[in-house]
């Protein structure tokens, strides 16, 4: 091993600071069981470093940690019992890629001839056939809808007892065809686009897939979006504009209720002998 666990923690601290402090050891052992594991009481990575006879298999699980650590930061300082969250795969994917910018870890996937010509098979011959194969099932199963319509019959019926699929996968089915959505993002990035009944943020969520952002931090980047909630990577001054906005909107209401408070006062005044 060349790198040590205080270049460790310095190299993680380079591609994201932390809200929280926090400390990583080495625990000197091999486990069979798991890499590393995070203290968030504690708020202490703990590596397993005998593990590992390479320093990229080593940053990817320090980087595994420090986006638990990351998690918990946002949330307080607390997990919930279920850690591995889309919300947690999402700020892990983002530091892998922050890393891989930096150069500080290796994307080993890219330098893979053989591996790349097997991603491409599998991108083109079943995620995106899959993808146009579910497709055309939602213009059929439209057609359907249309001819039953025709002869008197419920569609309901039709989808349980001939076809005999559940009514929700026939309605996801449609709604791709409906949608004109990309079969290059794959069935199950499909279903979830189909779900997403904002026409904008539903192109900006394929357009992301189409990108090569992971499912996860699609997923989550929508669910910020649709709730209003600011990234971390925004700007301090878009973050201070917000809570400037809403401090003013509140100190506007106490000032109303300061006002009839005072009305309220000067009326009890006046009413007395």
């Amino acid at each position: 091993m060349v790198m040590n666990q205080d270049q460790i923690k310095t190299a993680l601290l380079a591609i994201e600071d932390a809200p929280l402090d926090f400390t990583l050891v080495f625990s000197g052992k091999k486990s069979k069981k798991v890499n590393g594991l995070y203290k968030p009481e504690s708020r202490e990575i703990v590596i397993h470093n005998r593990n590992f006879s390479d320093d990229n298999l080593l940053l990817y699980t320090a980087l595994h940690e420090y986006a638990h650590h990351l998690h918990a930061c946002s949330r307080g300082g607390r997990l919930s019992a279920r850690s591995h969250t889309t919300e947690f795969w999402a700020i892990l994917h983002k530091l892998l890629e922050k890393a891989e910018t930096k150069g500080v870890y290796k994307n080993v996937f890219a330098d893979s001839p053989e591996l790349n010509e097997l991603t491409k098979i599998i991108r083109q011959k079943f995620l995106q056939e899959n993808g146009g194969l579910v497709k055309d099932l939602g213009m059929h199963l439209l057609k359907a809808h249309e001819l039953c319509i025709a002869i008197g019959g419920r569609f309901e019926d039709y989808i349980d007892r001939i076809l005999r699929i559940p009514r929700n996968s026939a309605q996801i089915a449609m709604k791709i065809y409906q949608y004109n959505l990309n079969t290059s993002v794959g069935a199950e990035n499909m279903r979830f686009l189909a779900g997403i009944r904002n026409e904008e943020e539903r192109m900006t969520a394929e357009a992301s897939l189409l990108k090569g952002k992971s499912p996860d931090t699609v997923k989550t980047e929508s669910k910020r979006r649709t709730l209003g909630i600011p990234t971390p990577e925004e700007e301090p001054k878009i973050r201070l504009e917000k809570e400037k906005s809403r401090l003013e909107q509140t100190i506007a209401s106490l000032s109303k209720r300061l006002t009839e408070v005072e009305r309220e006062l000067e009326h009890i005044g006046g009413s007395g002998d």
